[in-house]
């Protein structure tokens, strides 16, 4: 080997040693940030964003085997732009909502964030740390079109289903009257064929999830809603991931300023938010 070989071998390492020290040859994003599959994220899989979701929950969360996730709904399209806009894959976990709502299953690490139309409330506050609010929900009384009952006053000796560890469970405990009978479930999947077999003679549980069975099914009325000022957010392990919350919080407001928010809210809901 020439001296002039020794010294082009001698440059070749100095300059890989200075690239690995740089982050090993990421490209650089606009953002000034690297393409580094979400390492500053601590994500459970490098370059995949991992989402627990209760699913069935329409139109909010469901499965579509047409999507790259295998889901879709509002909360999971939302969480698809997030996931793209950062350079990430979205994968979806279905688990127990009363699991993912305590923050049982976030301080598990068994998911990056949940995505299940998790009302932000200051007892859930204290386990988990929550976006910014992305969509206001009411909630409502779903009864069979036969049944006579026109509002919650007329609940009485009825059996109400309720989905566990929910602010519709918590709202029926305060407002149902005396003789009523509330029956918990572990999500809208098995509630509403309970009503439908007639184990229970109405669902008292977010407004958008009524409406599409009051929707699907004319022997179904949504009778009544109670506006309780909800809001949704997307969870994460308390004081877990602060850089990805950070991420999705600046992401959803990206959504918003682009008008991707309004499109993906207008193929689910009407226009006007009715």
């Amino acid at each position: 080997m020439t001296a002039r070989q020794i010294r082009l071998g001698i440059a070749a390492a100095a300059a890989a040693l200075v690239l690995s020290a740089c982050g090993g040859g990421g490209e650089e994003t606009t953002d000034g940030g690297t393409a580094a599959g979400g390492q500053e994220f601590d994500l459970v899989e490098a370059g995949t964003l991992t989402a627990c979701s209760e699913v069935p929950y329409v139109p909010f969360e469901m499965e579509d085997s047409s999507t790259p996730s295998g889901y879709s709904g509002f909360d999971i399209d939302l969480l698809q732009a997030i996931a793209d806009n950062l350079d990430l894959e979205l994968t979806v976990a279905d688990v127990s909502f009363d699991a993912l709502q305590s923050g049982t299953t976030l301080a598990a690490g068994q998911c990056d964030i949940g995505a299940s139309a998790i009302t932000i409330t200051e007892e859930r506050q204290a386990n988990i740390d929550f976006s910014d609010p992305y969509y206001d929900s009411l909630q409502s009384l779903l009864v069979p079109a036969d049944s006579g009952i026109e509002s919650i006053d007329d609940l009485a000796g009825v059996t109400v289903g309720v989905q566990q560890g929910t602010t519709g469970q918590a709202y029926a405990e305060e407002n149902v009257p005396e003789g009523t009978t509330l029956a918990e479930y572990p999500g809208d999947g098995e509630l509403w064929p309970a009503l439908q077999a007639g184990q229970i003679g109405a669902i008292l549980q977010d407004q958008p999830v009524n409406v599409e069975h009051a929707k699907a099914d004319e022997n179904y009325l949504l009778v009544e809603e109670y506006d309780t000022g909800e809001q949704y957010g997307f969870a994460f392990g308390k004081d877990l991931k602060p850089e990805l919350l950070e991420a999705v919080n600046a992401e959803l407001q990206a959504l918003r300023d682009d008008g991707t928010y309004q499109e993906i809210y207008d193929s689910y809901f009407s226009a006007d938010g009715s």
